[in-house]
């Protein structure tokens, strides 16, 4: 790519300089952030809704709220993160001191993703910026209003020698993953990110894979009627209600007994009409897939001959609009495409065991997911899930809102990505902890007379033994 090469070259010139790693640089971002969001409200849900057809509600839910929210969070507490904190050390250490201090990377690449192009791309740049850094933000080209809206913008809000936007396909995303960059932070399919991967350990680049995978719902037949209208809604809401179920962190799948099967799909029929209306395809609150090629690829899953078989509810579509109804699916077969690939679409396949304790070892057996979405009152259900599953977070009886809680770290496990970010965990993926260590010169004793050197071997096992006697060690001069 012409220009690259200067462009990486100013922003590597600009990172030595210093000039990112004051706080009033990186307040000043933040606020500059901050005022980003705030300035390009209106501008920024028209441009959501031209590339994936998202209801302003949706876009300040998912979008502009997610950055402004980090964004303050950020600014209020970045001084204190970026602090030195005292580090302890044994008594063997005497008289010494200890800090672990933050520092940033350097010159870092944040690749986006297309379903989230607002929030998925600048969330983790305000992890960047906090955290000193020099960017290179890559907007997904499959959101072109969003990334020419980026592009164009951010120039004007942040300090554009220490922020760069780089917009292109997938020649542009080649050309970058063959530099050499500090740290990388990517947000995508899992197909993508082993490229990511495989590039970055060319240069023994550091790397945070925000992938995605099939994160299950389960389903206790345990609630009492009430109960069970609020987890309806919850489903619905997780399935169709973030992207028309083009999000990494929808439910990807359902577990229930099968003596419970009929009525959950009758709830859920009725609560998606409550939501959308009896015509989803004239609904302004559902989103519309993002491309030809997605949903192509959705369409394939659901006309496998078995899969289409198990239709329970919806299944009709419309390529000139791009458009699936939100659909259920009762039992396809388990070794079709659509139960071991990700849907990342609105179709919601149902799987019934005869006892939901089974849903353990279906979920153990299969890839680790993003997430598990477990509703039930069982407390033991509830431990036995958590010791003997593996995904990047746990949710019992309600959905999605751990991506909103900054106090808890969003990431993947296995397949479904590595790293972790919100809140201070943000900062943390974005920053290298130096150990610092200082001692001083007094005492120094040194003995030289041969039967010393036993002596010494057998004292300082004995000090890692206690690990108090640190002062006796200087003091008898064992210290080399």
């Amino acid at each position: 790519m012409e220009g690259l090469e200067g462009t990486l070259a100013e922003l590597r010139d600009t990172f030595r300089s210093g000039r990112t790693r004051s706080v009033a640089w990186r307040k000043s971002q933040l606020r500059g952030m901050i005022e980003f969001v705030q300035d390009n409200e209106e501008r920024i849900f028209q441009a959501l809704d031209q590339d994936v057809g998202k209801h302003p509600v949706e876009a300040y839910r998912d979008e502009v709220g997610v950055v402004a929210k980090s964004a303050k969070l950020s600014l209020s507490c970045v001084e204190k993160w970026m602090a030195p904190r005292k580090g302890d050390l044994p008594l063997v250490f005497f008289p010494a001191s200890a800090q672990v201090m933050p520092e940033p990377f350097g010159v870092v690449l944040i690749m986006g993703s297309w379903n989230f192009p607002i929030s998925l791309t600048l969330d983790p740049l305000i992890a960047a910026i906090s955290a000193g850094n020099a960017v290179v933000l890559k907007p997904s080209e499959l959101s072109p209003t969003c990334s020419s809206f980026l592009a164009e913008n951010i120039p004007k809000y942040l300090d554009p020698k220490s922020i760069k936007v780089i917009e292109g396909g997938i020649d542009v995303c080649e050309q970058l993953l063959q530099q050499k960059w500090d740290k990388i932070f990517f947000t995508g399919s899992q197909r993508v990110g082993r490229i990511v991967m495989t590039a970055a350990a060319q240069h023994l680049t550091p790397v945070t894979l925000e992938l995605g995978g099939k994160s299950p719902a389960i389903m206790d037949s345990s609630s009492n009627p009430t109960n069970m209208k609020v987890i309806a809604k919850r489903i619905v809401g997780a399935k169709w209600g973030s992207c028309s179920g083009q999000a990494c962190i929808a439910i990807d799948y359902l577990l229930v007994e099968e003596r419970f099967a009929s009525d959950l799909i009758d709830l859920l029929a009725k609560t998606i009409k409550q939501f959308y209306g009896e015509n989803p395809r004239e609904s302004k609150s559902y989103c519309k897939i993002v491309n030809k090629n997605n949903f192509k690829r959705l369409l394939d899953l659901l006309k496998d001959p078995l899969v289409e078989a198990s239709v329970a509810y919806g299944g009709s579509v419309d390529e000139e609009k791009m458009y699936i109804e939100p659909t259920i699916l009762l039992n396809p077969p388990l070794d079709s495409q659509i139960m071991t690939e990700e849907i990342f679409g609105p179709l919601l396949p149902i799987i019934t065991l005869d006892d939901i304790y089974e849903s353990i070892d279906f979920i153990s057996s299969r890839p680790k997911p993003l997430a598990i979405y477990a509703f039930t009152r069982d407390e033991k259900f509830k431990k036995q899930i958590l010791s003997r599953t593996s995904s990047g977070s746990v949710t019992f009886n309600d959905t999605l809102l751990q991506f909103l809680c900054d106090s808890l770290p969003f990431g993947g496990v296995g397949q479904s990505g590595f790293g972790r970010y919100h809140g201070k965990y943000s900062f943390d993926t974005f920053s290298h902890e130096k150990a610092i260590l200082q001692r001083g010169f007094f005492p120094e004793l040194e003995p030289r007379y041969p039967p010393w050197n036993s002596f010494k071997l057998h004292f300082i096992k004995l000090a890692y033994a206690f690990n108090y006697i640190g002062l006796i060690l200087l003091l008898l001069g064992l210290k080399k």
